[in-house]
């Protein structure tokens, strides 16, 4: 069993398949770390692009990569990730990155070129980054930068080498080594069964429609936040702020309240969250004729 710790530079660029800005992967580092957390092997490819033939100024000024370095050393996607799905497979290795941002683009990568999102060659996953900062003493759950963490435990760090793929490896393999414990390891590594990619890359959203498949509002049953009676539902619900919107009445405490319903769909469910308004005597008389 290994160790894998991988980093990616990306290049942002427009995808007129997918409509959007995206962040495509343009170089791939990697070490392979054994159990007893000597580093064994390393892995390094540049990725020829295929949204874009030029950088963003803001890549080339981050990384260093030229695009006459990618031209000359870099080779398609399908290939490099072939390559490393080779170099990096065994039984029970761990896939490891500062923080899941490099699997999230890996993913999303994945979906543009193979069609699928899922990455077949990683069967288990640990965010380094998240790992690390369960070591450090913080006042708030803020995500802190490698090379922050680097000299929090005392390592030395060549900034001007930071942010190339195999460099940022080798710090965080330090930074891991530091603060190794293989029993608490265990309890930040995920299994990457058949949906962790497909929830990796899932966007939760509020539902806007009254009556969806996913959530009718008129059939959920809304209760009285006084004494948890079924309320009374009004004529209809409408939209404010992402929210539905409707009159309700409890006839036990005969008061009548607005009541604001929020359903956000996400990968396993749909999370719903009501808020509820008191209205005065005089709307509520006003709407009363109005209740089922």
């Amino acid at each position: 069993m290994y160790y894998i710790i991988f980093d990616f530079e990306w290049n942002n660029a427009y995808s007129h398949s997918a409509q959007r800005f995206m962040n495509e992967i343009i170089e791939i580092g990697a070490v392979k770390l054994d159990e007893k957390l000597n580093i064994v092997d390393t892995f390094k490819q540049m990725i020829t692009p295929a949204l874009t033939k030029k950088l963003s100024s803001r890549c080339k000024r981050l990384t260093g990569i030229t695009n006459e370095e990618l031209k000359e050393n870099g080779i398609p996607f399908v290939d490099a990730f072939a390559d490393f799905a080779s170099w990096s497979s065994g039984e029970g290795n761990v896939f490891m990155s500062w923080s899941n941002s490099d699997l999230y683009v890996l993913s999303s990568n994945f979906l543009m070129y193979n069609g699928s999102c899922r990455v077949d060659f990683m069967r288990k996953y640990c965010d380094v980054q998240k790992y690390c900062m369960s070591f450090v003493e913080s006042e708030n759950n803020n995500q802190i930068a490698l090379a922050k963490c680097a000299e929090e435990f005392g390592v030395e760090v060549d900034t001007e080498k930071l942010h190339r793929a195999l460099a940022d490896c080798y710090v965080t393999a330090s930074c891991f080594s530091k603060v190794y414990d293989k029993n608490k390891l265990s309890g930040f590594i995920n299994d990457c069964d058949i949906t962790f990619f497909d929830r990796l890359l899932f966007k939760p959203y509020y539902i806007t429609e009254p009556e969806s498949d996913e959530f009718n509002v008129y059939e959920y049953q809304i209760k009285c936040p006084d004494c948890g009676k079924k309320l009374k539902v009004g004529d209809k619900f409408v939209m404010q702020n992402k929210a539905f919107k409707g009159a309700v009445r409890c006839k036990r405490c005969r008061k009548s309240f607005w009541v604001f319903i929020r359903a956000k769909k996400t990968f396993d469910d749909v999370i719903v969250k009501t808020r509820f308004v008191e209205m005065n005597k005089k709307r509520a008389r006003k709407l009363r004729n109005n209740f089922e």
